[in-house]
């Protein structure tokens, strides 16, 4: 069974402060390379952060400018990056993920679904979900709140789709009271996480941002780490508990072959007793 390392790049991201929110991921990417990964995954929106009012002007076509400094990056450093970036697509915005692969092409783009209530005034509803094949694995891609217990048909179609790793960068955020020795999503995200691995055989990265939040309708909250990397036997990996600064936390997988397609999913899910109501 072929394994992977992987970096979780779990870094401060600054609500409308993009260069030094870039500065940082850039370290990052140089530093999961020295330490030998093949694939970094970033938060979600690294750019403005989350729902930051600044997004809803200065955000960037893909490809544009912001893009191309981590196609930029990922060439340079021979590393697959996934991150997530606002994406200025004619006269609207979306919450975009992009996998770029070691030579700094974009290979897969995917815009956020399940958008919050509070995120309609700043990006529009993704219309399309996609896998691609690499040398690391069959991968696919999605974001943050895709992954809600009610919105799990978006990991389980990918997963479908033969998805061996599923990236998610993501921005939870948390009280601002919350602290280090309490549960900060209370099986917020790793019940829905785990259920898809378990029952569709694949691995699911997500990958959180850290820092407090300045501007847009979470103001006041934090975001504290704690990335989680789920497989079917359960918790993998947990990046580290920090609202103040980013950590690299890496992990390496074992990726298995996905033995079922079509109906032949179906069929197993039965034999595992799965509630399709679910």
């Amino acid at each position: 069974m072929p394994t992977l390392k992987i970096a979780l790049g779990q870094i401060l991201v600054e609500g409308g402060e993009p260069e030094r929110n870039f500065e940082r991921a850039h370290k990052m990417i140089v530093q999961a390379k020295k330490e030998a990964c093949e694939l970094i995954v970033l938060p979600e929106t690294i750019d403005f952060a989350w729902t930051h009012p600044s997004s809803l002007k200065e955000a960037q076509a893909i490809p544009g400018p912001f893009s191309d400094l981590f196609c930029a990056w990922a060439k340079e450093n021979d590393i697959y990056v996934c991150v997530g970036l606002t994406e200025k697509r004619e006269d609207k915005n979306y919450n975009t993920a992009l996998l770029i692969n070691n030579l700094g092409k974009i290979i897969l783009k995917y815009s956020k679904i399940n958008l919050l209530g509070v995120e309609f005034p700043f990006y529009e509803v993704g219309t399309q979900l996609g896998v691609v094949d690499t040398p690391l694995g069959r991968i696919g891609l999605n974001i943050c709140a895709d992954n809600y217990k009610e919105s799990t048909y978006n990991a389980k179609t990918l997963a479908s789709m033969g998805a061996q790793l599923i990236l998610s960068p993501s921005s939870w955020t948390v009280d601002h009271f919350i602290k280090e020795d309490e549960d900060p999503y209370k099986d917020k995200w790793f019940s829905p996480l785990h259920h898809v691995a378990q029952y569709f055989n694949t691995i699911i990265v997500s990958v959180t941002s850290v820092g407090y939040i300045v501007g847009g309708p979470y103001e006041g909250k934090k975001m504290v780490g704690c990335s989680l990397v789920v497989g079917p036997e359960g918790l993998i990996k947990q990046g580290l508990f920090n609202e103040f600064a980013g950590e690299l936390t890496t992990v390496e997988l074992a990726i298995s072959e996905k033995k079922n397609k079509g109906v032949e999913i179906g069929e197993s899910l039965k034999r595992k007793n799965y509630n399709f109501e679910w």
